[in-house]
């Protein structure tokens, strides 16, 4: 028992030592091949083309609270619903995508040449080479970058002013923001409410030319004006609950605030029918003739009423639109950079003189088995197994 531990630590000495000698023997080899190969790899790398990379920084517009907030109480929550309904997420995602459409993609391509440039052959193999030089990303801080790496430092900083000019130009013609999708929204009830109105002042033409009835008394025309505007509001809540529907449940409490507004405008506008407030007379006591000119009259100014409403926040929303288009917000333009960013020539050449070496040391080992191989029978059918293990068949 006392005996076996110094012979264990001797057996383990001598081996040690054995690989000691082994690796002084194949100095040459251990030392030279990975000198050898820096040297080539030092040649090789002096050969390739210095690379720039050119960077520019920018700031997206946020979907903050617009100027149509100050119309809200004319329209309800029409303008907050159709923002709401159609608003985006993550802003600066889809921004990110869109500089890396093949929209921008191919403005650049014929902007720049590239496809001569980089000397590709097909398109698809344009857009690679492109999106291999490019690299776009979106921070926690709300900034998008845009890398652009070329031998060309000039072209590389064009390349990536021209994506935030892209950009741009593509905000300019899509719905994006907030503001241009309440536009748009705006806009097709505003046609709507355009050729109501058309219709309805048709129709009181018509009924004032064949009843002869041309005008009211001043009772009349506050009747007419009361329930029109309360029409009209009726309708703009209508609109917002539909509009609502596509995103939120009918338990949402704004949802269930929203419907119990329209209940009490819709008991009001059954009181002024009934004559029942401010002392107006009900439809119902009106004669025929007169009745079918109130009705005709209330129609229209219904509809102007709802268009009055529907044009504010249409204009609202255009210069909401127009302003965000705008605040894309340039932080750091790229500029051709006086520095390039690789290759890097000292960590080629150490990271090759490495692997190198740790092959080289392999193959000091593997000689050595060799030679042993040749003077032990043992030896020698023991590495031609291992010859043999590593044939491939």
């Amino acid at each position: 028992m006392t005996t076996a531990a110094p012979s264990i630590d001797i057996e383990e000495e001598i081996s040690l030592l054995d690989l000691l000698i082994v690796l002084a023997k194949h100095k040459k080899l251990i030392l030279g091949l990975p000198l050898l190969a820096a040297a080539v790899a030092l040649v090789v790398s002096l050969q390739l083309p210095n690379i720039y990379t050119a960077t520019t920084k920018i700031l997206p517009p946020q979907q903050a609270q617009s100027s149509a907030a100050a119309m809200l109480g004319q329209l309800g929550g029409l303008a907050g619903a159709a923002g709401g309904a159609l608003g985006i997420k993550s802003p600066n995602d889809l921004y990110v995508a869109m500089i890396k459409s093949r929209n921008v993609a191919d403005r650049l391509i014929e902007r720049f040449k590239l496809k001569t440039l980089y000397k590709q052959k097909t398109t698809t193999g344009t857009y690679k080479k492109l999106e291999g030089i490019s690299t776009i990303s979106s921070g926690k801080d709300g900034i998008i970058s845009i890398e652009i790496v070329d031998k060309d430092p000039v072209l590389a900083a064009n390349i990536a002013n021209a994506y935030v000019e892209e950009l741009y130009r593509l905000t300019q013609t899509m719905a994006v923001t907030e503001a241009s999708q309440r536009r748009l929204f705006f806009e097709k009830q505003l046609k709507i409410a355009k050729n109501e109105l058309a219709t309805a002042e048709v129709a009181l033409k018509q009924t004032q030319e064949s009843s002869g009835v041309l005008s009211l008394g001043d009772q009349g025309k506050e009747m007419i004006q009361a329930v029109g505007t309360l029409r009209a509001e009726i309708a703009a809540k209508e609109v917002q609950l539909g509009a609502m529907r596509t995103f939120a449940t009918e338990q949402n409490q704004e949802y269930i605030l929203v419907q119990r507004e329209l209940a009490g405008l819709r008991g009001q506008l059954a009181k002024l029918e009934r004559g029942g407030e401010a002392g107006l007379v009900p439809t119902g006591k009106l004669p025929e003739a007169g009745l079918m000119n109130i009705r005709r009259l209330r129609d229209v100014k219904y509809y102007e009423t709802l268009f009055e409403l529907l044009s504010k926040q249409y204009e609202l929303a255009r210069v909401d639109e127009a302003r965000d288009a705008s605040m894309i917000q340039v932080l750091d333009k790229a500029v051709p950079p006086d520095v390039k960013s690789g290759p890097k020539r000292a960590l080629i050449v150490i990271v090759t003189a490495l692997a190198t070496g740790f092959l080289a040391v392999i193959l000091a080992f593997l000689k050595e088995a060799n030679e042993k191989a040749k003077q032990n029978p043992e030896q020698a059918e023991r590495m031609a197994r291992f010859r043999k293990h590593l044939a491939w068949r």
